[in-house]
């Protein structure tokens, strides 16, 4: 309820005030249809359309915040005829039929507005207008105040001094004022307005010829249909283009001006058994809320649902975060040995044990143990601390006797365990020298094989999702900010029942995951034979680290900062004045209004944009973008590299220690952060010079070993192109050879200019580049693009055949998947937008060569370590895997005899239908060795 008065606006002017608390009549049907053409156009993970109920629920749910009514409506269209259709039974004749994706998302909206506790209403031989208005009609003549929430312009002409519009999609209002403002007449006029301008949509007829202007001119000048068509020759005076003929006019159409009218006008009296109580705001049914959206996946509402539900039973925040199940259960907190053991014969009998550690740091390296969680059962969960620190502190077990105890039971390979990202803990626990095995499975992992694009793969955000439960946050027990606690100084009572909650929920989400995946082959085999036995591989990888030369990149630094101040100076020199390079605001400025630059691409608020696309556009014809686009490359080269790498030297190893994200890329490939391993260019000098600064051991050399053009082998094999397959088979450049088919030239003739053309056509291609996009690349003709990709098409038909299948598949189910069977989801593949379905469409191509390049260097990785394995001495080290690449430091008298062996296991690691070439390099750094 408002408390206070409000001053609204319209179209950014200060307009009347509204009363508190009025009548809300929501017309459902308008913002259904709007919302459903709309953006986001969102599906959930099943492929069913939401972004319609979301539209319309965002627009309620605003409605609600913003006035706290007492008395609200939704009203919608009922099904069937109206009277209208008696009328003129070509009425609507040209709407289409209703899209079946918005058809489906019908009954879940009503669901969802049941829930929120909103009255709905569908009277049958009439349109939600009609009820609307008749209903808006009898309150003002109570001489209440009501507010019509919808999109139409059509209900402009029922606004009078108690009755007012809000468009909750625009932000606008409308009062008499506010019609007059937007229409230039009274809402008395609007009947006759829309009655001479007639609709196409809703097939109302008008007056021929008559728009906006026209239809202005004749209410302003005369007045009404019925003053108009009593005297046509009065129009003749006003003056307007036209106005001459249209005495003729309004004799001819009188009749359809008057049908037109009729079919414009609301009907302000609708028979209706609708009370009072009938337009009361309900109580909320939180409960199927919950459930509402978690089958539609809106999972902010689906917390704040979850939120509300808590705070409206009283329970604390400790007690609020236990899963429903649990709550019957119990968390226990073991601080003596008599329930430790007990504890340890729970976990020795239990098939599995959902494990997890409690930490100081993030960084694995330095985090400390403060403690360790167990589940065997669903609400069958236990905190085990023994390092928190506070002053009163319950007695704690001794930390080191502990892990002593455990440690068996956490090497026994026989022992299955299940965690959430269990890498971290791994990495943590061999600080301690206890190597965890029997990982049997990771509920990250489950999710992203699953799925890797239906949401985020961490605790918090699968619980939400899978199991519609709210976990404790962290910064709910440990604060937010500089104050933030590390999990040693968090209370006990409130430190066991979130960390007993990490496994309770681990072991639940495990059994919801588990069943889909047992359920799809394909997708069980890649979780165990690729992504699972990587966990330990990238832990130990993480853990060995890479040397780098500090003093290199404080040189290098130094050399960065003296080229970024002399680009400073030359852009301000160009421009005419001193600006900050780094202000999107004054380059704006500078660019587009100062040297009026070309506007090539606008932000969303109307602004010229200034991205790095737009600026590498500008400077093929201007200096300037070309000076901005060099000195950001180095601004960000310095603070993310050549400034921050020294500072990840973890002391204890003279290293520095990336953390490897497997459940990061939709595609399958790795992340990295701290350092970010796979963004460091090596296309100019400047990125050389920091891989320069990756230096072995002493006695060792770095050895890079990369696959040659793997995604380009790939679609040779996908796509089954004779071509392809013979020009790899050959040991052809495939570039020149691709060059000789596309411009017709005998192989040893092709000119560099040529194979350059022919490489961006190969790896355009991989990408679903258009014939547009390879025109802007090469710098050439649209016209001449298309006939170079035209020719491709013609000397290799196979991979044509390939991209039109896999379109056609992506279509069909709404996935692409790579060689191994990993599941690409492309929720715009069946978008009504154009350009996110041409986007969906290019990623389907490239998505299952990306995803298989991904799956063969994982295949890779887990081959090679076998064979480190073996070996069980430290002649050899992964360090590092970049894209296609694996990096390893290798004793410097070994080098030549165990390169091959590695190159073979990488070339065997998969068997496709031409040879995979990896081809190795060696260095006193990495950029020797790349």
């Amino acid at each position: 309820m408002w408390h206070h008065l409000r001053k609204l606006i319209v179209d950014g002017k200060p307009m009347s005030r509204l009363p508190e608390n009025p009548l809300i009549l929501v017309d459902g049907s308008s913002y259904l249809y709007r919302a459903y053409y709309a953006p986001p156009h969102l599906t959930n993970s099943k492929g069913e359309a939401t972004g319609a109920v979301y539209g319309v629920v965002n627009m309620l749910r605003s409605l609600l915040r913003q006035f706290s009514p007492e008395r609200i409506v939704v009203v919608f269209d009922a099904k069937g005829p109206t009277f209208r259709d008696e009328i003129y039974p070509e009425y609507k004749a040209n709407r289409p039929s209703m899209p079946d994706d918005l058809r489906s998302q019908i009954a879940p909206l009503h669901a969802v507005i049941e829930a929120m506790g909103l009255p709905m209403i569908a009277l049958p031989g009439v349109e939600a207008d009609d009820v609307i208005g008749t209903l808006a009609v009898e309150a003002s003549k109570r001489g209440e105040k009501v507010l019509i929430s919808t999109g139409d312009k059509d209900m402009a002409q029922l606004v009078d001094d108690n009755i007012t519009l809000i468009n909750t999609m625009t932000d606008t209002v409308m009062d008499r004022e506010g019609v007059v403002d937007k229409f230039g007449i009274p809402p008395e006029l609007i009947i006759d307005y829309l009655a001479l301008m007639g609709d196409k949509v809703d097939n109302i007829p008008g007056l021929p010829g008559v728009g906006e202007k026209t239809a202005l001119a004749l209410l302003q000048g005369i007045g009404g249909v019925e003053k108009l068509l009593a005297d046509p020759d009065a129009t003749v005076e006003l003056g307007f283009r036209g106005s001459k003929s249209m005495p003729n006019k309004l004799r001819e159409h009188a009749e359809e001006a008057r049908l037109s009218y009729e079919l414009a006008t609301i009907k302000l009296d609708v028979e209706h058994q609708i009370s009072e109580d009938d337009l009361k705001l309900k109580t909320q049914d939180r409960d199927a809320l919950i459930k509402l959206f978690g089958e539609l996946e809106f999972k902010r509402w689906l917390s704040e649902a979850m939120d509300s539900r808590t705070a409206a039973s009283g329970s604390s925040a400790s007690e609020s975060a236990a899963p429903a199940e649990a709550v019957k259960g119990e968390y226990e907190c073991i601080l003596d040995q008599a329930s430790f053991d007990g504890w340890l014969e729970k976990l020795q009998q239990a098939e599995l044990i959902a494990f997890d550690t409690e930490t100081t740091s993030l960084n694995y390296m330095q985090a400390e143990v403060v403690g360790v969680s167990f589940a065997v059962g669903a609400g069958k969960a236990a905190y085990l601390p023994f390092g928190h620190d506070y002053l009163d502190a319950p007695a704690q077990l001794e930390r080191d006797a502990v892990l002593a105890q455990l440690k068996p039971l956490l090497e026994d390979a026989n022992k299955a365990k299940v965690g959430q990202n269990l890498k971290y803990d791994a990495s943590v626990l061999a600080r301690y020298g206890i190597e965890l095995r029997g990982i049997a499975f990771d509920t990250m992992l489950e999710s992203y094989v699953l799925n890797s694009t239906l949401t985020r793969h961490d605790m918090d955000s699968l619980s939400l999702q899978y199991l519609q439960h709210k976990t404790i946050k962290f910064e709910e027990i440990a604060g937010k900010g500089a104050k933030q606690l590390t999990f040693n100084q968090i209370p006990l009572e409130q430190a066991a029942p979130y960390a007993a909650e990490d496994a309770d929920i681990t072991l639940r989400l495990h059994q919801c995951l588990w069943p889909k995946l047992e359920a799809e082959p394909g997708l069980k085999q890649l979780f165990e034979k690729v992504e699972l036995p990587l966990v330990s591989i990238l832990s130990k990888v993480e853990r060995t680290g890479v040397r780098i030369d500090s003093s290199l990149l404080s040189a290098h630094s130094l050399s960065l900062s003296e080229r970024i101040g002399e680009l400073e100076k030359q852009a301000h020199e160009v421009a005419g004045e001193a600006f900050n390079l780094s202000s999107t605001k004054q380059l704006q400025q500078i660019l587009f209004e100062q040297m009026e630059l070309p506007v090539i691409k606008k932000t969303p608020k109307g602004a010229p944009s200034t991205a790095e696309e737009v600026l590498q556009e500008l400077a093929l014809d201007y200096p300037l973008p070309k000076l901005i686009l060099e000195h950001r490359g180095l601004v960000k080269l310095k603070s993310t590299y050549t400034d921050k790498l020294p500072k990840l030297v973890e002391p204890s190893t003279g290293r520095v220690h990336t953390s490897y994200h497997q459940a990061g890329a939709a595609t399958g490939r790795f992340s990295s952060t701290d350092p970010n391993l796979q963004n460091i260019p090596i296309r100019n000098e400047e990125g050389r010079k920091v891989r320069q600064a990756f230096v072995p051991e002493e006695g060792y050399k770095l050895v890079a070993i990369d696959y040659s053009q793997i995604e380009l082998r790939i679609m040779a094999h996908l796509s089954g192109d004779k071509g392809l397959l013979t020009a790899f088979a050959a040991g052809e450049d495939i570039h020149r050879a691709t060059a000789s088919e596309v411009f017709d030239q005998p192989l040893e003739q092709v000119s560099s200019e040529q194979r350059r053309s022919a490489k961006a056509i190969n790896f355009g291609l991989i990408y679903g580049m258009s014939a547009f996009g390879l025109a802007k690349q090469l710098h050439i003709g649209r016209q001449d693009a298309q006939q170079y990709m035209d020719r491709y098409f013609e000397r290799y038909p196979g991979v044509l055949d390939y991209m039109e299948r896999t379109r056609e598949f992506a279509q069909a189910h709404g996935y692409v998947e790579t060689l191994f069977g990993r599941r690409l989801h492309l929720a715009d593949i069946n978008s009504r937008n154009g350009m996110r379905k041409k986007a969906a469409e290019r990623a389907a191509v490239n998505a299952p060569m990306q995803g298989t390049a991904a799956d063969i260097i994982k295949k890779a990785m887990i081959a090679v370590a076998e064979w480190i394995d073996q070996r069980d001495n430290d002649d050899v080290r992964m360090l590092m895997q970049v894209h296609d690449e694996l990096v390893f430091e290798i004793k410097q008298e070994l080098v030549d005899a165990l390169v091959p062996k590695l190159v073979e296991l990488m070339e065997s690691a998969v068997t496709l239908d031409l040879p995979l070439v990896a081809e190795a390099g060696v260095g006193d750094n990495w950029d020797q060795a790349h």
